[in-house]
């Protein structure tokens, strides 16, 4: 298993994705839109495999409060297939952990499931 990636909620999308384009010598795909939702995003890629999702979403900012605030928002571990999230998933429901987003293909393609871990913070289960 590797980290997928880590999401951070920005206010300034564009600045913060050109800041570590810049600084960093990340690589950035388009931008995904999904406006029923008011969601922007960018996937950033680092020569180490490692990747950043910049978020900006309608309503989110400093006072807001959970996982929908400014600033990190989750982290994301990858199984290697959707058989494996899907295990994975059942054997947290089955320990008692919380599910708070039930095995899906979301709107940018990711196959992924979401659960808290035991302080509350948001984890991705994904391929």
């Amino acid at each position: 298993m590797k980290i997928e990636h880590a999401a951070l909620w920005v206010k300034d999308l564009e600045r913060m994705k050109d800041f570590y384009v810049e600084f960093f010598q990340a690589q950035s795909n388009s931008m995904y839109h999904n406006p029923a939702k008011g969601f922007r995003s960018y996937f950033l890629s680092f020569d180490s495999g490692c990747r950043i999702e910049l978020m900006q979403k309608d309503g989110i900012d400093q006072e807001s409060s959970g996982d929908n605030k400014l600033g990190w928002a989750h982290l994301a571990f990858s199984t290697g297939s959707r058989e494996h999230v899907d295990e994975l998933t059942e054997k947290l429901r089955g320990k008692g952990i919380e599910i708070t987003g039930e095995p899906r293909t979301t709107g940018d393609g990711y196959y992924e499931s979401v659960i808290l871990d035991p302080e509350g913070n948001s984890i991705e289960i994904t391929v």
